[in-house]
């Protein structure tokens, strides 16, 4: 999958949590729960590594898993009440932006599945349905079917962008 999908489910959680708040708390939400579900990706340095793909720490290997997400969340939350902002919600919304990432990439029609249940089982996993094109890795993106994926995922992901960039009131009134 290319990060489009997961950028738009970062940018509505982010959107979600701002809460109407002011115009720099709203992109700052959007911008770290968009790194958050973006996350489970830097798991591809494993290529340079030369750790293999189907490996527990290979691409879309424990870093997808919902264990991994948990632990994000509680360091998110740890971050939260150092801040003094709302634990349970920063926590919990970072898990959602973060375990989104393995799921959405279960839904995907290539590769080798999600390591979802790590590190109870190394077993990589696909949803019963796979309706989103899996993307090309690196450069690949550049080709027609990258572009293919790009548009793809723009399409699947309407809600997502229309939720998150829909004009607010506040700014409706200026």
């Amino acid at each position: 999958m290319a990060s489009i999908g997961h950028v738009a489910v970062g940018m509505a959680l982010g959107r979600y949590e701002a809460n109407g708040g002011s115009t720099r708390r709203l992109l700052a939400s959007m911008a770290l729960f968009s790194m958050l579900a973006l996350l489970p990706d830097a798991d591809v340095v494993a290529f340079v590594f030369r750790i293999p793909y189907a490996a527990p720490w290979g691409h879309r290997g424990a870093s997808h898993s919902f264990v991994f997400a948990a632990a994000v969340a509680l360091m998110v939350a740890a971050v939260a009440k150092w801040a003094k902002a709302p634990v349970g919600r920063w926590g919990g919304l970072a898990f959602l932006a973060v375990a989104s990432h393995g799921l959405l990439d279960s839904l995907t029609d290539g590769g080798l599945g999600a390591a979802l249940l790590w590190p109870f089982s190394n077993a990589r996993l696909f949803a019963p349905v796979r309706p989103l094109p899996v993307s090309p890795i690196g450069a690949g993106m550049l080709s027609s079917r990258g572009l293919y994926v790009v548009g793809a995922e723009l399409l699947a992901f309407i809600p997502f962008w229309a939720y998150a960039l829909w004009p607010r009131r506040s700014a409706r009134k200026s």
